[in-house]
């Protein structure tokens, strides 16, 4: 792969859609800025990647529940949960590009640009000490490195203290002092921050007025809390607990970009659990750690991830960190964690008027709970696996191939079935397998072109195995499994090709991991 981020990014969108996994949206009319649709094989992709989340989530937890509720909601809402009067982005715009950025966007990237100075520091004195290189030593006694963590200590407590007084102006300043420029432009001719509300706002019924409107749901998380009573109360849940939900939610995101990392439909995978109050830190520190260890039972390198602790906390919590991925572009917001206090409960209560209380037993008392909330972006989910998973590989013989490593419980074909020749009944014989397996698993059926175009093929798409079906196996019912990620090949029976596949493909032997 190319070392650039975008040209990373590029190939990534590319062979999303040369593949089947990611179109444009409305492609034939030029398509729709910020929205995609997922093909025949990102489908498959994007459903393991919620089966993962959802049996790890709910099934695996006896006090955590699902619902699914709607994406139309009653506006007051939107007015207690804070959304109508303060979801709003600090926009600016270059004058000369005139391209739009999220203020505090522009000023954590140019952070990001200090800490890459400090890598490269840490390079340079690596290459020099060799084996007697101390980086722990380095990072807090370096003089340059110091001043760097100095600058990004300064940037962040400014913009910490801007944002959270809404000072605009301020932020502008900061930008135009740091010498912030466009990226595309390269000029530092900026207009001033404005404040930008995300909802997507339309009219119900039949009469277009104020008295109708409505809005798309900018989170899932609302139908989870003004349904909290009727889960309580009807699933007899026990303080604490939890309510899962994965759905669609829209965002009027003016600067919406990077593919579908940011996007003005996508889908959330949140889950809302509900705590004594006085215990949601304990609670919120707990899940931190089990989040992480959900994402890294993947296989990933562990350095692509990252706590990220908000420079200002939103509204409702009080405290919040993201997991942050090492995107095509850097480091970026991949789930998010957030003790949201009683805020939501106590502000539906307030503008309703119906109670949201719990009644726990063991106190004998009613409290309006405290919520820790996890939040990951499906889509964004989807982007991290497509990221780490695609690379070109040089091989032995200097051909070259394109590889996706998605993990193989997660890929959208878990296995090809490949005649060697159309002929001699080994097509029949290679249905016949498929009839078997696709019970439990999602299997492809190939014989056009070589063995070899074929096994490309599959590698490109993900499919962690390939079964060969040749003029043997009509002799002694074995097949040639060919692997994905080394390329080795065995023979086996076909009475152990569906335990092996089991084995190696099932989720439930991931979750096993997390159990543990």
């Amino acid at each position: 792969m190319s070392t650039t981020g975008d040209d990373k990014l590029k190939k990534i969108v590319s062979h999303a859609k040369e593949y089947g996994f990611v179109f444009p949206s409305s492609e034939i009319y030029d398509g729709l800025s910020a929205t995609y649709d997922y093909g025949q094989l990102g489908t498959e992709l994007k459903k393991n990647i919620k089966d993962y989340w959802w049996k790890s989530m709910v099934q695996m937890h006896d006090n955590i529940v699902g619902i699914d509720a709607a994406i139309f909601m009653h506006p007051k809402t939107w007015k207690a949960s804070g959304h109508v009067d303060a979801f709003n982005d600090p926009l600016i715009d270059n004058k000369d590009s005139k391209k739009r950025y999220r203020a505090d966007v522009l000023l954590e990237e140019h952070i990001e640009k200090i800490r890459g100075k400090i890598k490269k520091e840490v390079t340079k004195a690596a290459k020099r000490f060799g084996g007697s290189f101390e980086e722990a030593m380095f990072l807090e006694t370096n003089p340059k490195v110091q001043k760097y963590n100095d600058q990004i200590k300064m940037i962040e407590d400014r913009m910490r203290t801007y944002l959270e007084n809404e000072d605009l102006v301020a932020l502008k300043q900061l930008i135009e002092e740091l010498g912030i420029t466009c990226p595309i432009s390269g000029s530092k001719n900026w207009t001033d921050v404005r404040q930008f509300n995300l909802m997507f706002s339309t009219e119900l019924g039949s009469i277009a007025d104020d008295s109708n409107k409505i809005y798309l749901r900018p989170e899932t998380a609302q139908g989870i809390f003004v349904n909290f009573l009727n889960v309580q109360k009807t699933g007899r849940m026990k303080i604490p607990f939890g309510i899962a939900q994965i759905g669609k939610a829209f965002r009027n995101e003016i600067i919406a970009r990077q593919f579908i990392f940011r996007m003005r439909e996508f889908e959330q995978m949140e889950m809302q659990f509900f705590v004594k109050p006085g215990t949601e830190i304990d609670w919120y520190n707990t899940w931190k750690e089990r989040r992480i260890k959900w994402h890294k039972a993947l296989g990933f390198d562990a350095s692509r991830y990252r706590f990220h602790d908000h420079i200002k906390l939103a509204h409702y919590a009080n405290a919040a960190a993201d997991i942050e991925f090492d995107f095509p572009m850097g480091f970026k917001e991949l789930e998010g964690i957030h003790s949201r206090t009683d805020f939501d409960l106590s502000a539906h209560e307030e503008l309703s008027g119906k109670k949201m209380q719990y009644f726990d037993p063991e106190d004998n008392k009613s409290y309006v709970p405290f919520v820790v909330e996890t939040s990951i972006g499906l889509d964004r989910m989807f982007l991290a696996v497509m990221s780490n998973s695609l690379v070109e590989e040089k091989l032995e013989d200097n051909s070259e191939r394109t590889v996706l490593n998605i993990p193989a419980f997660l890929a959208p074909v878990k296995a090809a079935v490949l005649p060697l020749t159309k002929k001699d009944g080994l097509p029949e014989k290679a249905n016949e397998i498929i009839n078997r397996l696709k019970f439990d698993f999602n299997c492809q059926y190939d014989e056009k072109d070589s063995i070899g175009k074929r096994y490309r093929r599959q590698d490109a798409i993900g499919t962690p195995f390939c079964v060969t079906v040749d003029h043997q196996t009509l002799e002694d019912n074995t097949v040639t499994i060919r692997y994905r990620d080394t390329m080795e090949q065995e023979r086996v029976s076909i009475e152990a090709l569906e335990k092996m596949l089991d084995v190696k493909t099932n989720v439930k032997h991931v979750l096993a991991q997390l159990n543990d």
